[in-house]
């Protein structure tokens, strides 16, 4: 007896019937609500996972596949937006900049960034652990507030020095806030410890975006807070691509694998300082219902008698669900498309999207060196091998990839264009970053930062290998099938 046959024996009429309807209704929903305001591409995506698995996948996207928050959440980054409009002190410094860069800026703003402004000070901290100790030294001297947001905090010896302080802090008086995103913390060693920490020190904390449906908290789980925020007294700022953990990211696997990873985080002094803590105190707003920020009430700071920390130019650039759709990708794909010497972009996830892989193809076809720096490994399968299927078509374009020898995970996230501006900080090069996550990004431009972030990439060159397509090429089949395999994900948002 066949297999068909066993089944058919073994499944009563009635029942095949009704699956079958199940299954064709299905289908036929998928086809009419799926592509709503979804790129093609995306939806494509969608529809081949619910017509391979119609049930499965129709549960699965009434789960993930609504990129949005909830309509109370929205209304209260409108209203949080509202009231930090402007905040901060520093007029507009488009004086001077080349046309394309003022260009930049406009489109920054139309899409919810804050105003560009001058006089600052920006340090690159590119050694994890130190950069670590910087961050802890800088909250043990904080005399008034600590406002500290990371999509990954965990207690554990590499990150004690912070916590001590922030514990520290509190004991003397200091007001500290604390935010860390619920999914991308509590899936790390590490976690419990801080919450029981942070409960046993009476220090004032909330889980970011949290999906709890026991206690009424509920969003879509793949939309997450991304973040990396400090904030000393409103006059120091830290942020970059760098979470609070071990650098093995304390998970066995990773351990036994000896994977490490490379982080980047830029210590700020200047008027965007205040910028940085206006979006701490939206996302806090989001979570507690309580502003923390007045912009009627903060102080004017007296510009004219006090010298500016430094003479860079920055932009603080938020992006997220609720915000202008997809600003980051606006961004990067005009800042590619204004390039007329050189693009640098190190990211550890580079999935591009279709405007973005064209935009790129066409800088070099402008006769714009385009490098990409990735990690040889990374610790998510899925996005590494759908990153993966992209290095033929761009190398055969003529983009040279550089990968970071394992078992480093190369973990910083930067766009450096020609030698006027770079752009730093949370945001990966994939639909998440774009559509998916809340980002935190500084634009900055001054030749002295970018000859700094130069000295970076020179770094990275000598741990990393230029891929050759040959080389490529002769990778096993399974590898290739794996990657392609992995490329149809690669749209789903």
């Amino acid at each position: 007896m066949d297999v068909p046959q066993l089944i058919s024996n073994a499944v009563p009429p009635w029942a095949a019937a009704v699956l079958f309807a199940v299954d064709l209704v299905i289908r036929l929903v998928a086809l009419g609500t799926v592509p709503h305001n979804r790129r093609p591409s995306a939806a494509w995506g969608w529809l081949l996972v619910i017509f391979f698995f119609p049930i499965f996948g129709g549960l699965v996207f009434l789960v993930l596949g609504r990129s949005d928050l909830p309509e109370a959440r929205k209304q209260k980054q409108r209203e949080a937006a509202e009231l930090v409009e402007g905040h901060g002190s520093g007029a507009q410094q488009l004086q001077q900049m080349p046309d394309w860069l003022a260009e930049t800026v406009r489109l920054n703003r139309h899409n919810g960034a804050f105003p560009v402004v001058g006089g600052h000070r920006i340090e690159i901290l590119d050694d994890y652990d130190a950069s670590l100790r910087t961050m802890a030294e800088q909250i043990r001297g904080a005399e008034h507030y600590v406002h500290f947001e990371f999509y990954i905090t965990v207690a554990d010896p590499t990150t004690e020095p912070v916590i001590a302080a922030l514990e520290d802090a509190h004991r003397r008086g200091v007001t500290v806030r604390v935010l860390l995103d619920h999914l991308g913390s509590a899936g790390y060693p590490g976690y419990k410890q801080l919450v029981r920490r942070l409960d046993a020190a009476g220090i004032d904390w909330r889980r970011m975006l949290p999906v709890r449906p026991w206690r009424g908290e509920y969003q879509r789980p793949d939309l997450r807070n991304h973040r990396k925020i400090l904030v000393v007294d409103g006059t120091v700022g830290f942020t970059g691509s760098q979470n609070v953990i071990d650098r093995s990211y304390n998970k066995k696997k990773n351990r036994k694998k000896g994977l490490q990873w490379i982080g980047l985080v830029l210590r700020v002094e200047g008027p965007a300082v205040e910028h940085l803590d206006a979006v701490f105190a939206t996302d806090w707003y989001c979570e507690t219902d309580d502003m923390i920020l007045d912009p009627d009430s903060v102080p004017e700071r007296e510009r004219d008698e006090e010298p500016a920390p430094g003479n860079l130019v920055c932009q603080v650039l938020p992006s997220g669900p609720g915000l202008a759709q997809e600003s980051n990708l606006q961004l990067f794909n005009h800042l590619f498309a204004s390039a007329k010497r050189r693009i640098t972009v190190c990211s550890p996830y580079f999935v591009p999207e279709d405007s973005m892989y064209n935009s790129l193809r066409t800088a070099v076809g402008r006769g714009v060196q385009v490098h990409l720096y990735m990690g040889e490994t990374s610790s998510h399968a899925l996005t590494h091998h759908a990153q993966r299927s992209f290095y033929e078509r761009l190398i055969k374009d003529g983009v040279q990839i550089f990968l970071y020898r394992a078992p480093y995970v190369l973990h910083s996230k930067f766009v450096l264009i020609d030698d006027e501006a770079a752009v730093v900080g949370s945001s990966n090069m994939d639909i998440r970053s774009f559509v998916l996550d809340h980002e935190i990004n500084l634009m900055v431009a001054g030749r002295q930062f970018l000859s700094r972030l130069d000295d970076v990439v020179a770094g990275y060159r000598e741990h990393s290998h230029e891929l050759r397509l040959e080389d490529w090429l002769a990778r096993p089949w399974y590898q290739k099938y794996l990657d392609n395999t992995a490329r149809l994900t690669s749209a789903l948002q």
